[in-house]
């Protein structure tokens, strides 16, 4: 269930390195090619919170079974994608089938192993879903440059087979509830597809166009408000609810949905800002910048023994704090970026970042879900889940607005400062000629056209260390919540 779990996280992140392929390959604009990775996160955003109701409807094996099969058969059909249109709608089918995988993982591990034992299986699982998406931008570099974009897809089919296979045969968990076919809340379910998708559409297309300057996106702003309130009154009316929230009723839990927000802004974040930084100021092709992400891949694996023995000893209150400590912390000392960084200069970031991850991961796990009964877990596990997401791509938004708003402010000051009329800039401008000189039919407007892309370049440089400083602001900010976190239930029975 695991490694299925790390094919429907990887595949978030897998195409990100080679989308230009993927669009060379398909023939598509360069607005079609962001589908191939929004179409996947809308449409596993909303199978998210579903899963647990359709878990206690079907099983865990059969959901889990019909999930991994359907996931493996999209990724093929992905593979052979004829066309733009056709890739994005296999890959929404990949991410609504295949996001039914995540969230069963946690809820099963809760089920299935005493207190005493969790902690090891968090670590497990917390590796796991931390290290998918910050493999996917190396492997799918890899892939690429190996083989073809094709591989991407082709890659899951062997081991889809094997878990499908392997989980109808052994998962034995729970019952089904037909009984609950019913009452199934159809109205509560489209309700919360259009939320849902309407929200992430809106996270994700919003910064490249202008947000609400933009029809479509204003349009799915509106639809995602009403459709927000009407779906929420739904689910707090209805006898059958598509989504319990009561689960947020639950102090633990609401905060650790919180902190499960903000991993997921640190987790996606620090995966999309490093490559776009390494791509666009130091111009490195995709299999250069996985080798570069691979040292939080490395420290994460190096951390899991570490945080799985310190989780059994200390309050995992402490030991979360710990993690945001350290999270931060490596973002913050990834905030000194010049135009020259490169493999050694981010390695200390990448490594204490890479470290910090399993010091959150492990205690949000037993802080959101171990003070919950078992009848509320599979559903919990879905919004728990789910905040993991949105995070990331409410985070992604936020990043991609600050990138555009900040970069045209640092070119207003860079620029304010190369006035002709300085001694030093002129200087520079006859220096710059002088080398151009015979090789251009114009030397001073080489030099000049050479003076605006070092601006440029300066800028972005700026304007990524700008992006780092508040997402290490946001894991400080996050520090002052802690107070209200009690310690779960289950782990002090287990420490008596």
């Amino acid at each position: 269930m695991v490694v299925g779990m790390f094919m429907a996280i990887l595949d978030i992140q897998i195409v990100s390195s080679s989308l230009s392929e993927i669009q060379a390959g398909l023939s598509a604009s360069a607005d079609e090619i962001s589908w191939v990775q929004t179409s996947y996160l809308i449409a596993e955003v909303v199978m998210i919170p579903l899963s647990g109701m359709l878990s206690r409807i079907l099983s865990t094996r059969v959901l889990f079974t019909l999930s991994a099969a359907g996931f493996t058969l999209m990724s093929v059909a992905c593979a052979f994608a004829g066309g733009i249109e056709s890739m994005i709608v296999w890959r929404a089918l990949q991410g609504f089938i295949g996001g039914a995988m995540i969230p069963t993982v946690f809820a099963t591990s809760f089920a299935l192993f005493p207190a005493e034992k969790r902690a090891g299986v968090s670590v497990m699982i917390g590796l796991v879903a931390t290290m998918a998406p910050t493999l996917g931008p190396t492997l799918g570099g890899w892939l690429t440059q190996s083989l073809s974009w094709h591989w991407l897809f082709l890659i899951n089919v062997v081991p889809g087979i094997i878990v499908t296979t392997l989980v109808w045969s052994l998962v034995d968990v729970d019952r089904p509830n037909r009984s609950l076919l019913k009452g199934f809340d159809v109205a509560g379910l489209l309700l919360m597809a259009l939320f849902l998708g309407s929200l992430e559409f809106v996270v994700e297309e919003g910064p490249r166009n202008d947000w609400f300057d933009d029809a479509h996106v204003a349009l799915f702003a509106a639809v995602a408000a009403l459709s927000g309130v009407a779906f929420f009154w739904r689910v707090l009316t209805y006898r059958n609810p598509i989504v319990e929230l009561r689960a947020f009723l639950d102090r633990n839990f609401a905060i650790g949905s919180l902190y499960s927000f903000i991993i997921g802004i640190g987790l996606y974040g620090a995966v999309y800002i490093t490559p776009l930084f390494l791509a666009r100021v130091r111009g490195y092709n995709s299999f250069q910048i996985g080798t570069i992400m691979f040292v939080t891949g490395v420290f994460q694996f190096l951390s899991a023994p570490v945080a799985g023995a310190l989780s059994k000893k200390l309050d995992l209150r402490v030991m979360l704090a710990m993690g945001l400590v350290l999270f931060g912390t490596g973002v913050w000392l990834n905030s000194f970026l010049t135009a020259e960084s490169s493999f050694w200069e981010l390695f200390v970031p990448q490594a204490v970042r890479g470290f910090a991850l399993m010091f959150c991961f492990i205690p949000v796990n037993s802080i959101a879900l171990g003070t919950l009964p078992p009848e509320q877990l599979k559903n919990a596990s879905g919004l728990y889940n789910l905040m993991r997401n949105l995070g990331g791509a409410i985070g992604l938004a936020a990043i991609n607005t600050v990138l555009t708003d900040r970069a045209a402010l640092h070119m207003n000051r860079l620029g304010d400062n190369l006035n002709l009329a300085r001694p030093e800039v002129q200087s520079m401008i006859d220096n710059l000629a002088a080398r151009f000189d015979g090789l251009v039919a114009d030397p001073q407007a080489a030099a000049i056209q050479r003076l605006a892309g070092l601006v440029q370049r300066e800028a972005l440089v700026l304007t990524f260390n700008d992006c780092l400083l508040v997402m290490a602001g946001v894991f400080a900010a996050a520090l002052l919540v802690m107070p209200l976190v009690r310690r779960p239930g289950q782990v002090v029975k287990a420490d008596h």
